[in-house]
């Protein structure tokens, strides 16, 4: 019957596609059409139409896919004022030093200028390799807040130039310090382990710079 849902093309069942097209036993092809087709082989999948219509849909899914994954990964460029854009700037910068100033306060008087630089494990030439090599030098935890203070210091004298009132630059400090205060509050719900919060300095300040559209880290 012309119409009848039964017999749709492609339709889903079962949790995959079907040809669906009315068979010898007027039932339901349960058959899986080719990649982007609705019909397969045995009721017209073949055909030369058939196979071009299946890639150009296949060519469309793709687009749509890479499309969806930079939208994720970068996003869409977005029309903006550009006091906003350096309001906002300071807002999430703000928010990234008064979190780090938080985690080098809670490090150890030798963790600031002492720590593991380099570790290495597995197999190698002459055989098992266990080592870790430790040296002096400034906390990464410390160079991360260094660098973002010297950024936030740079964007406030870039908004102060540009004729933005000095109470709105404070206004958009104190949201970024709420910033600050949800990501903490967040990290520590998580109970994140050893090897995951080690990789928490680059990757959070790096995602929500992104995510405020402006550079990374």
């Amino acid at each position: 019957m012309a119409g009848d849902p039964r017999y749709a093309p492609g339709q889903v069942k079962d949790g995959r596609v079907i040809c669906g097209a009315k068979n010898k036993k007027a039932e339901p092809c349960g058959l899986s059409p080719a990649a982007g087709a609705t019909r397969c082989g045995r009721h017209g999948g073949n055909s030369p139409q058939a196979k071009k219509a299946a890639e150009r849909r296949v060519e469309e899914q793709r687009a749509r896919d890479a499309l969806e994954r930079g939208v994720r990964t970068l996003g869409l460029p977005v029309d903006i004022d550009p006091g906003k854009a350096l309001l906002d700037e300071i807002h999430w910068t703000a928010g990234h030093v008064q979190w780090l100033r938080e985690k080098v306060q809670d490090l150890a008087d030798e963790e600031l200028v002492w720590g593991r630089t380099q570790t290495e494990n597995g197999i190698g030439p002459q055989g098992a390799v266990d080592v870790t090599t430790e040296k002096a030098g400034p906390s990464v935890w410390y160079e991360l807040y260094s660098k973002e203070r010297d950024h936030l210091a740079k964007v406030c004298a870039l908004a102060l130039r540009a004729g933005i009132e000095e109470r709105k630059v404070k206004l958009a400090e104190s949201q970024g310090a709420l910033v600050a205060e949800a990501i903490r509050r967040i990290l520590a719900a998580l109970n994140l382990t050893p090897a995951q919060q080690a990789m928490v300095p680059e990757i959070v300040p790096q995602q929500l710079r992104l995510l405020a559209g402006g550079n990374a880290l």
